[in-house]
């Protein structure tokens, strides 16, 4: 049985990785000043922060109803089923009204709820191409994908909150975190929205607690695991130098000969700002 692999850019894909992988990554509307764009295809990565940076009202949005649908309907034209694998529920309606959408395909469309994002999302595409590669059909998938969903773990610091305030993506205990300069807020998230870690001052300290914070979840949490079966990530917006030391401090600490870095997709840097640095630790299944 064929299947279509379908995840959205909040996973950090670019058409290149999508391409090699066969897979399909559907593209979150950003709006602009009332303008819509597409990571990529419609506006860069420097235009779009350099129109953060000026103070542009920027939003995010859901693709089409009608989008959704054209596509699914498209893809089944040469594929048996769909594994339609969006970002969190706890971040957006996006992956909820997919569900809804696939009751009208008579169980070809499944939608997996995997709780996650970003880097961590990333993971859970390629687990899910390894699984259909050993012939599990999308229901099966469906099921290991949201069994292991908390298999994971993302760490990030921010530069201010001030973005995530706006767009209502942080749980009210992170709200309350002071706006002072020398703070650096670390967050949490775990399948749901970002929540408040600690407190920081400074970006050298805000990194000693996401790295120690990872040692214990490899100790406790991910206890049960093989260390070589935890991947490693670095996420970052904006700043590729910084973020660059920031993975070879992520290298040393935890001796890794290589960390795989991605900078967060546009979509999720309106929600985040620019300067975020972020640590992730994924179980892999294949």
């Amino acid at each position: 049985m064929s299947i279509c692999i379908i995840t959205d850019d909040n996973s950090g894909f670019t058409h290149e990785e999508a391409e090699d992988l066969g897979i399909t990554v559907l593209r979150m509307p950003i709006i602009i000043d009332g303008e819509t764009f597409f990571e990529n295809e419609t506006i860069d990565t420097n235009t779009f922060y350099e129109k953060m940076n000026n103070g542009a009202d920027i939003k995010t949005s859901q693709p089409s109803r009608k989008d959704i649908i054209d596509l699914w309907t498209e893809k089944l034209k040469t594929y048996d089923q769909i594994l339609h694998i969006p970002m969190s529920s706890g971040l957006s309606n996006s992956c909820d009204n997919a569900k809804v959408l696939a009751q009208e395909f008579d169980g070809k469309v499944v939608v997996v709820d995997n709780h996650r994002i970003s880097v961590t999302l990333k993971a859970a595409v390629r687990d899910a191409i390894a699984l259909a590669n050993k012939g599990l059909d999308a229901e099966a998938i469906k099921t290991k994908l949201e069994e292991t969903a908390f298999d994971s773990t993302i760490y990030i610091m921010v530069d201010t909150l001030k973005y995530l305030k706006k767009g209502g993506r942080i749980t009210p205990a992170a709200a309350l975190i002071g706006e002072m300069v020398s703070i650096k807020p670390v967050l949490t998230i775990l399948g749901e929205k970002l929540d408040s870690f600690k407190k920081t001052i400074g970006v050298k300290k805000a990194k000693v607690v996401m790295l120690d914070a990872v040692e214990k979840d490899l100790e406790t949490r991910f206890a049960n695991f093989p260390r070589e079966e935890m991947v490693f990530g670095v996420a970052y917006t904006y700043d590729l130098e910084e973020a660059t030391k920031w993975k070879e401090e992520i290298m040393k600490r935890f001796n890794l000969d290589d960390v795989e870095m991605n900078p967060l997709s546009l979509s999720v840097a309106t929600h985040i700002g620019p300067g975020a640095l972020a640590i992730t630790i994924t179980h892999k299944l294949y």
